[in-house]
């Protein structure tokens, strides 16, 4: 094989052997050990890129690798350091490996593993911990994406750019095989798991805990997915976590961190009392909206599904609402001036303009036509629902979600990820900025339920005004983690974290209530959790590491007090080991190892075709490693170059509108 070409044929070995995933999963939390094997068939080394994509609300806190039967413990270290550390050891012929987050996208993580020689085999652990959301039916789900597959990038390579296409095998094809543990423990009972693989159980007699396993020979082929049922789901529940050994008191990870897990029973508001609002929805026209949702025969554009989303939420608004539709690229546009009342008349002539829209605004800028929308005065008497559709491909996520946030007092925001691999850290980000929620479209059996969910969700009043109350024993104090939640609504699950701080006066059995005040529909409703102090010690810290996630998360998006804010979040990520956009992973082997003997490549290894992975299609369009610290920056700069292309030659009649 050419150092410039792609593994292209079914014939070359594949170095992936095995992956195998540990999980437990408490409540509303998944701590996950995912453990991948490689093995080097080529008779020159090889140097991998393994690009993946985990949901925005995860947090990676380990990394480690058995590299020729040496372990190599990862550090987390400032980004700079982390990458000039790697890169000397590799020039220098020692084992290594990076891992770090791409920038300006919360979601997407690069491994790098270095110096991997002929017949060289590595096994490389991964960890991390995750939120789970609830289905519809209050199911508990978690996803293994079946996008968990490593690639190549050639050296040199013409076609490592975003435009190129990862091999694709099929099912008989996959080399390699998963093996899957997950450990069930819960405050509430344990009514079942289901799941579309086929599963080994066994629960315990009180339904309180349970083992499940895949069964024997399970091939990676499409996502494996966990959904499980509790009796008590809505009843509120709390975690109380031991600090880490040797950390500092005082500090996020030195003292004990409480999770309260708040998931309301909201009963619908009766007819007659649904929210008259202010409709504005916000329409991504820029050129990449033109690709295809998926790889099947017939898949429709991206643009095509989000028209035929809007077109079904504007013949699902209620009579006397406001509406407006605004399109979006490198310029904007809108159907009206200002928002219009909603009638037979102005709802036709609307669905009609919007069945005749193109991806012909060149790239993607989602801030002017947000900063114009929050220009506009609201309607009186009718609050301000957003509905933004877009792939998520843009290069400035958390300025998007900062002015989101900036405006989020008069107005709430409900998102579609539209397509396969649309960004979740943009997506969920804006959603999450202004109170709302998202949803992600990657086919049309499931549109109408998703948009039909959201909609329900703007015309329903919400949770809100959520405070906490503490009564804990003499000499301690809770302090909650970030700024807390603000808005919660029906079918969501909000998880609240808090710091216990100070020296109890006291010896012996102790117990702390945690009092929750909201109102909903003007009532003022309040819960009272009753937990005991008797402190649960773990090694993997679940609770601590997502209560730094949240604190992370909520740094990074803020620009106010930047620089304050930029040093404890760096301060936040060290001490917790949670990476974010400063701090990646690096180890080394300080062993010396013999200079590299021939060329070193990098490949791209083929992945199964699956449709029902959130992650495939953005990985097709991630650039060439060889520039890795800037990869998916440089891959949505380049979508929107050629936008912008397409647009200006549509501007001089060089091309047609599509």
């Amino acid at each position: 094989m050419e150092q410039c070409g792609l593994l292209t044929s079914l014939k070359v070995p594949v170095p992936l052997k095995s992956i195998s995933v540990d999980v437990i999963i408490r409540g509303f939390v998944a701590d996950v050990v995912s453990e991948l094997q490689y093995q080097n068939e080529e008779k020159n080394p090889v140097e991998t890129t393994f690009v993946f994509p985990l949901d925005d609300e995860a947090a990676v806190y380990a990394f480690e690798g058995l590299i020729g039967g040496t372990r190599i413990e990862a550090q987390i270290r400032e980004k700079q350091q982390a990458e000039q550390e790697y890169q000397d050891a590799v020039s220098e012929g020692r084992q290594a490996f990076l891992l770090e987050r791409e920038e300006n996208a919360n979601d997407i993580f690069t491994c790098s593993l270095g110096n991997l020689p002929p017949g060289g085999e590595a096994i490389l652990k991964l960890r991390y911990v995750q939120a789970l959301a609830v289905e519809p039916d209050d199911a508990v789900r978690f996803v293994l994406p079946a996008v968990l597959n490593p690639r190549y990038v050639p050296e040199g390579s013409e076609g490592g750019t975003v435009s190129q296409k990862i091999p694709r095998m099929s099912k008989e094809a996959v080399p390699y095989t998963l093996s899957l543990s997950a450990k069930v423990e819960s405050p509430y009972v344990i009514k079942r798991v289901d799941s579309k693989c086929s599963l080994v159980q066994n629960m315990s007699e009180d339904r309180t805990a349970a083992q499940v396993s895949l069964a024997k020979g399970h091939k990676f082929d499409r996502d494996v997915e966990l959904l499980i049922y509790y009796e008590d789901v809505h009843k509120t529940s709390t975690i109380l976590e031991i600090g880490k050994s040797g950390a500092a008191p005082g500090s996020l990870m030195g003292d004990p961190a409480l999770l309260l897990s708040l998931y309301p029973n909201i009963v619908a508001a009766k007819a007659g009392q649904c929210v008259s609002g202010e409709f504005i929805f916000l329409l991504d026209r820029s050129g990449s909206m033109d690709t295809l949702m998926g790889n099947s025969v017939g898949t429709q554009s991206r643009i095509e599904s989000a028209k035929e989303t809007l077109i079904f939420l504007l013949k699902s608004l209620p009579l006397g609402c406001y509406f407006n539709i605004f399109g979006f690229g490198s310029t904007y546009d809108s159907f009206y001036p200002q928002s219009v009342k909603y009638t037979q008349q102005t709802m036709d002539a609307s669905v009609q303009r919007v069945k005749e829209l193109h991806c012909d605004l060149g790239g993607t800028e989602i801030v002017k036509p947000l900063k114009a929308i929050y220009s506009q005065p609201c309607v009186e008497g009718h609050p301000r629902q957003v509905f933004v559709f877009t792939d998520g491909e843009v290069c400035n996520t958390n300025e998007v979600i900062a002015v989101v946030r900036h405006n989020s007092h008069f107005h709430r925001c409900f998102s579609f990820g539209i397509g396969e691999g649309a960004s979740t850290s943009l997506v969920k980000g804006i959603a999450r900025a202004a109170g709302g929620s998202a949803e992600f479209i990657t086919g049309k059996e499931r549109m109408q339920a998703k948009a039909l969910q959201s909609l329900k969700k703007a015309l329903q009043p919400a949770v809100s005004g959520i405070s906490l109350s503490w009564e804990l024993p003499s000499g301690l104090e809770a302090n909650l983690v970030g700024s807390g939640p603000q808005v919660i609504f029906q079918g969501q699950r909000c998880l609240i974290y808090a710091q216990i701080r100070g020296q109890p006066q006291t010896s012996g059995s102790m117990e702390g209530t945690a009092v929750v005040r909201y109102n909903f529909q003007n009532e003022t409703q309040t819960e009272t959790i009753k937990f005991s102090f008797q402190l649960e010690k773990t090694e993997r810290l679940p609770v601590h590491r997502l209560a730094a996630q949240a604190l992370l998360k909520e740094l990074e998006e803020d620009k106010e007090k930047m620089e304050e804010k930029r040093v404890l979040a760096l301060e936040t990520s060290l001490s917790s080991g949670v990476v974010c956009s400063q701090t990646a992973y690096v180890g080394v082997n300080t062993e010396l190892g013999k200079p590299i003997q021939g060329p070193l490549l990098r490949r791209d290894i083929e992945c199964y075709d699956s449709l029902g992975s959130s992650g495939p299609l953005f990985l097709e369009q991630v650039a060439s490693w060889r520039n890795r610290r800037s990869t998916l920056r440089e891959a949505r700069e380049y979508h929107n170059h050629q936008d912008n292309l397409c647009y200006s030659l549509y501007k001089q009649k060089k091309c047609c509108t599509d």
